[in-house]
C-alpha cells in the first residue's frame, strides 16, 4: 500500500501512525501542506499512485482544501472533504447530529451581538459561547452573568474575522466533571477513554486526566449514528453524561457534543490496552483494498 499523509506537523500522533505503515512495509508519502501547491487541473507528482491518502493537518482550512484537491486527483481521502466540512465548523457538526435524531446539546446561532445577548439571557446562566471553528478547547467561554456576556461578545465583534461573527450560544450541560472520547472507524468503537477535570473543559489538551472507559449498548449506537451523521470515516465522537438519576446514583443518557475528524489519539493510546495505531492501519488497509476492489470492478 502508498499512503500519502497530508501534515503540518509531525506530532506523536502522525509518528505512531507512521511506524505502524512502515513496520508492515508500507510506503508513505509525507506532503507538508505548508509547502505543496495544489493545482486546479494537474495533480502534483505526489499524488502519484497513491492508494490512499490520510488527512493530518492542523490548520482547520488546509484540512478542507487539500483534502478537497485529493479527491479532485482521485484519490480515496481518510477523512473526505465532505467529513471535514461538516466536522470542522460546529453549526455544520450541530445541524448533521439533530437531522440524524442524535441528542446533542441545544444551540442557537446569531450574528449580531444583539441577537447573541437575546440568545444567552433566554438560556441563563451559566451557558457555553463556544467559536465555530477552532479546537482544543480555544476561545471558549462559561458565561456566568449578564455583564460577562456583554463583555465577551463585545470582544469577540471586536475581533475582526468574520467567524468571530457568528454566536454560537449553548446550553451549559451538568456533566460529572468529564466527557467521553470515542475513537471509532465508521462508526465502529476502537477505544474510549474519560477526560476528567476540575474545569468546566475537560479536553485533554487543557490538562484533564484520562483513563479508560466502557461503552454501553447505547454509548454504541449514538457513536454510530453520529459517525454516520457526518458520514463516517476515522473519528473522534465526544459525548456527555446527562439525566443524573438519585435513586440509582448513575447518568442515564449521554449527549453528543461534538464529532471530530482529525482525531488525536495519543493520550488514548497510553491509557487503553488495544493498540491504536494498529487498529487504525488495520482499518486503512481495509480502506485502501475496498477502494481497489471497487476500481477493479469499475
Amino acid at each position: 500500500m502508498k499512503v500519502g499523509m497530508l501534515y503540518s506537523r509531525i506530532r506523536k500522533d502522525e509518528k505512531l501512525l507512521l511506524s505502524e505503515l512502515r513496520e508492515r512495509d508500507h510506503e508513505v508519502v509525507k506532503i507538508d501542506v505548508r509547502k505543496q501547491q495544489f493545482n486546479i487541473s494537474d495533480a502534483p507528482e505526489e499524488f502519484e499512485d497513491l492508494d490512499l491518502v490520510v488527512d493530518r493537518c492542523l490548520a482547520t482550512s488546509r484540512s478542507v482544501y487539500a483534502t478537497k484537491f485529493a479527491a479532485a486527483y482521485n484519490v480515496p481521502v481518510v477523512n473526505g472533504p465532505d467529513v471535514a466540512e461538516v466536522c470542522s465548523d460546529k453549526v455544520k457538526n450541530s445541524l448533521a447530529l439533530v437531522e440524524a435524531g442524535v441528542p446533542t446539546p441545544d444551540t442557537d446561532v446569531a450574528f449580531t451581538k444583539d441577537a447573541a445577548l437575546e440568545s444567552i439571557e433566554e438560556f441563563g446562566y451559566p451557558c457555553v459561547l463556544k467559536p465555530v471553528v477552532g479546537s482544543w478547547g480555544r476561545l471558549m467561554a462559561k458565561i456566568d452573568s449578564r455583564d460577562a456576556a456583554e463583555a465577551i461578545l463585545e470582544h469577540k465583534e471586536t475581533l475582526g474575522h468574520y467567524e468571530h461573527k457568528i454566536f454560537y450560544v449553548q446550553e451549559f450541560v451538568e456533566k460529572p466533571g468529564r466527557d467521553i472520547r470515542v475513537l471509532a472507524v465508521d462508526g465502529e468503537p476502537v477505544a474510549a477513554m474519560v477526560r476528567s477535570s476540575d474545569h468546566w473543559l475537560t479536553n485533554a489538551a487543557k490538562g484533564a486526566e484520562t483513563n479508560t472507559f466502557e461503552l454501553d449498548d447505547r454509548a454504541l449506537e449514538l457513536v454510530e449514528k453520529a459517525s454516520d451523521a457526518v458520514g463516517g470515516g476515522l473519528l473522534g465522537v465526544d459525548l456527555m453524561e446527562v439525566g443524573y438519576d438519585e435513586e440509582s446514583g448513575e447518568f442515564e443518557e449521554y449527549t453528543v457534543h461534538e464529532v471530530n475528524h482529525t482525531v488525536e489519539f495519543k493520550a488514548l493510546n497510553e491509557v487503553t490496552d488495544v493498540d491504536v495505531p494498529a487498529e487504525v492501519v488495520d482499518w486503512l488497509e481495509s480502506k485502501a483494498a475496498s477502494e481497489s476492489d471497487a476500481e477493479v470492478t469499475a
